[in-house]
């Protein structure tokens, strides 16, 4: 392949102008800095193209000196094309027994660049190799981001209360940041902690909403006219922090190294949590008065609970479970949140 390739130069010099002077040159692509090429790889291939550069300059003033003192002898036209083909294919094959004697090791480059790829190590020993190998597996501190929905309910032990009775659809919104931290690079099991922040919205059916008495105590009011929105939402900021168990197999990294993939595959996840509400707002909009009251509805500023998981890579199915009532000061006694939904990032 190399030969036919200074074939080619060659034809292309010679049909030119053989009598002229050429500045012709060869080399391979110039390397440019690449953090995907092995500095390794890039020097010995820029070393191989130099050493080809010098044998061509060096055989190619040999044939010009040659061609001239053919010229010299004032040949036929014919007789020179011919002996100008001979010259070509004499120096071609010259020139490729030079490259071939260079002992170039292509496969020994192209092992060191997949090393390169795989690892982003240059590693020339098996001690090197296995500690870069141990170094990328090592456990590490992984953030993520969370996005979850779920839909709501109040459950209670109780008799059903108004809110029981006339609870329309309730949600539970939460985005936030995950963190996980594998206990081994083999162990399936996980640390997961975080921080989420939550919307929690009450829906009311029957042409109810919220209200508040004189004394700040919460009750369902009638809505004079026709009721389009009804509306209470509360934020709190969730800290999460519990274990993550992954079914994955180990796999073999080769040299005696095993690992498990602890984010990829089939994985269970337990954990409780605990949140600080931010703010509740009730929004009510319909035929008559419409308003927003970011005020006091004797909602919960604390939560706690416990939440459970099955995931599939990034894919979650969860149910939570609050531990605290969902309104405080005898609101509707003994309502806890109850959730179902699904969730990216765990």
């Amino acid at each position: 392949m190399i030969k036919n390739f200074i074939m080619m130069a060659f034809a292309c010099l010679l049909c030119g102008n053989a009598y002229s002077q050429s500045n012709w040159s060869f080399s391979l692509p110039s390397s440019k800095d690449n953090e995907k090429v092995s500095p390794v790889v890039k020097e010995k291939v820029d070393e191989y193209a130099k050493e080809i550069d010098d044998i061509i300059q060096e055989e190619k003033k040999l044939m010009e000196d040659e061609l001239s003192s053919l010229q010299n002898k004032n040949v036929d036209k014919t007789e020179f094309d011919k002996q100008k083909a001979k010259i070509a294919e004499h120096y071609s094959e010259k020139i490729d027994k030079r490259i071939e004697e260079l002992g170039f090791d292509l496969d020994a480059v192209i092992q060191k660049q997949v090393k390169y790829s795989l690892l982003n190590t240059d590693a020339t020993s098996n001690e090197e190799l296995k500690a870069k190998i141990l170094e990328k597996l090592r456990p590490k501190k992984i953030f993520s981001s969370y996005f979850s929905y779920g839909i709501m309910n109040l459950t209670n032990n109780l008799h059903d209360n108004e809110l029981d009775k006339n609870i329309g659809y309730a949600s539970n919104l939460e985005f936030g940041l995950n963190f996980s931290y594998q206990f081994s690079k083999t162990s399936p099991l996980g640390l997961i902690s975080g921080i989420r922040f939550s919307w929690r919205t009450l829906r009311i059916d029957n042409n109810l909403y919220f209200n508040k008495d004189s004394a700040g105590s919460i009750y369902l009011a009638k809505y004079d006219k026709s009721l389009d929105k009804n509306k209470l939402r509360t934020g709190y900021i969730i800290v999460p922090l519990g274990l993550q168990y992954n079914f994955s197999k180990l796999k073999n990294a080769g040299m005696d190294i095993r690992y498990r993939n602890f984010r990829d595959g089939f994985k269970v996840a337990g954990y409780f949590y605990g949140g600080l509400k931010m703010s509740t707002n009730n929004i009510v909009s319909g035929d008559g008065p419409d308003f927003r009251d970011r005020g006091n509805y004797q909602v919960n500023p604390f939560l706690c609970g416990a939440q459970f998981a099955v995931s599939y890579n990034d894919f979650s199915l969860f149910v939570k479970k609050d531990f605290t009532n969902f309104f405080k000061g005898g609101n509707f006694p003994n309502d806890k949140a109850l959730v179902f939904g699904v969730s990216l990032g765990l």
